[in-house]
């Protein structure tokens, strides 16, 4: 199965569909790649704090070694974590992930979150003595254009970031971000936020794009919120092009001009979320999934909600 690309802001391709890895770690995790690559997936989302980054490598590697792909087919993300966004610290991360990782590049390195911390653990209460505000968005920036010249990386961008925080970063960029990944699915369209990014020329790449109804309760990042695949409308619309729910919202979100990141460990499911480029949704049916809408953020992350950099604090 083919998957289609777009081009980024600068000029290089970026897969349209990927495959997310949020709380999936040891063998399982080996697997759900390995058989995400044999079904066509060449986009792998990963991060330094999903503490995977080492069996992602690992299953990419194995699937180079076999002749499934080459390193140029496959699109590999990760991101830098929230206690390392000291200046002296961004480029030291960026190498622990391509050394988990083992590789020479990643194809795109993201900010995480643009909120700072001196440290955190998800079983400690993170308080305010914790945050660490002495390092501005501008100064972590510069720091991850360095990693596109050291060769690091290709593309960099930002993750969780609201629309004035990329201001702040567009205003003194030599290298612009490529894409700003946020949580985004019917529930949150975050139709505004795509809009100032489009226009910018930054792509949104929705996370949790079926708004992980799995996702624990009492998580120090989730909130719980309805399953969107549960949605009449939603099940209607899938009656109609005799399609899955869930390829349902994924084409959605596709044709609102975002890249979703859809995780799944099951393979059957792995094969229906990439198959969603051979129907398009009706005018009306977009009005329809449009207003299921209701701004109802599953990824909150209330802890630091009183850090200066804080993004869910504004409209979007």
């Amino acid at each position: 199965m083919s998957v289609p690309t777009i081009i980024l802001n600068n000029g290089k391709s970026f897969p349209q569909i990927g495959l997310g890895t949020w709380q999936t770690e040891g063998n399982e995790m080996m697997e759900v790649i390995k058989n995400a690559i044999d079904v066509g997936y060449r986009m792998v989302d990963t991060a330094y704090a999903y503490c995977n980054e080492k069996i992602v490598g690992e299953a990419v590697k194995s699937k180079i070694s076999e002749g499934v792909i080459k390193r140029e087919d496959i699109f590999i993300t990760t991101k830098l974590w929230i206690t390392d966004h000291q200046p002296s610290k961004i480029i030291p991360a960026c190498r622990k992930s391509l050394q988990n990782l083992g590789l020479d590049y990643v194809d795109l390195y993201l900010i995480h979150w643009p909120i700072s911390l001196k440290k955190f653990k998800r079983t400690e209460t993170v308080t305010a003595e914790d945050f660490d505000e002495s390092v501005t968005l501008e100064e972590k920036w510069q720091k991850m254009e360095e990693c596109v010249h050291l060769g690091l990386t290709k593309n960099i961008g930002v993750s969780n970031f609201k629309s004035e925080q990329i201001e702040r970063i567009l205003k003194i960029a030599k290298i612009k971000p490529v894409t700003n990944q946020v949580e985004c699915h019917p529930y949150l369209n975050q139709k505004k936020l795509i809009e100032f990014c489009k226009e910018r020329g930054i792509v949104i790449t929705a996370y949790a794009p079926l708004a992980s109804p799995s996702w624990p309760e009492n998580n120090v990042f989730t909130e719980k919120i309805s399953n969107i695949l549960n949605e009449m409308k939603v099940k209607n619309i899938a009656e109609k092009y005799n399609k899955t729910p869930a390829q349902i919202v994924l084409r959605y979100l596709v044709q609102l001009g975002t890249v979703p990141i859809p995780k799944s460990t099951n393979p059957k499911r792995m094969a229906e979320n990439l198959n969603i480029f051979d129907f398009t949704l009706s005018s009306e049916d977009m009005l329809s999934m449009d207003s299921l809408n209701k701004n109802a953020r599953s990824f909150t992350f209330k802890a630091v909600m009183n850090h200066r950099d804080y993004p869910f604090n504004s409209e979007f």
